[in-house]
């Protein structure tokens, strides 16, 4: 009698797809655009190089995959905590949400900002055009905000990702804690 062979499910290219991005994320967020080898993504994803390059021809394309997650991250915490609050603001309900986005995922933290300062690759600094400007209309639309106010929101929101970076969140110091305003977003 001959063995039957295993059954074994094949990805989709579109699974695939996710399953590398979620894969180059921490080596992006760890070596920046630049340095990040896709080598080593595509060893994490459990692929080869060739077929990274098949799923994305570039390597900027794939890094343009990885910031539209982080963007989508942000969104999807931004409407769950404006959902989820009763009577609270939705700028301080976005604002907790976002700083426990910053606490729970340093890597998301790291893309956000090796993305700010990928320069000279215009796909890259579109990508983050898009982030702000739908991050921009969310918060105004959930907010009833206006342009000072949102203004001020995404203020806050650098000096967070600026003091997450350095770790300045867990820090006793008076100035991290004079900067990190640590009960404004509790």
């Amino acid at each position: 009698m001959v063995p039957r062979a295993a059954t074994r499910t094949l990805s989709t290219a579109e699974e695939r797809r996710t399953a590398l991005v979620a894969a180059a994320i921490p080596v992006f967020a760890e070596h920046g655009f630049r340095a990040a080898s896709t080598v080593e993504i595509a060893r994490a994803a459990g692929i080869s190089q060739a077929y990274l390059f098949r799923l994305f021809p570039t390597k900027a394309d794939l890094f343009v995959a990885v910031c539209e997650a982080a963007r989508e991250r942000m969104l999807t915490a931004f409407r769950e905590a404006d959902d989820a609050r009763s009577d609270e603001e939705p700028l301080h309900a976005m604002g907790r949400a976002y700083r426990q986005l910053l606490e729970e995922d340093r890597d998301l933290l790291m893309i956000q900002l090796q993305s700010q300062v990928t320069s000279g690759e215009p796909r890259i600094t579109e990508s983050m055009q898009a982030t702000f400007g739908a991050l921009y209309e969310l918060i105004a639309e959930r907010s009833g905000a206006d342009d000072e106010e949102i203004q001020a929101f995404f203020a806050m929101g650098m000096l967070m990702n600026t003091l997450a970076a350095m770790n300045a969140l867990e820090l006793d110091a008076h100035w991290a804690q004079a900067l990190c305003k640590k009960d404004e977003f509790e």
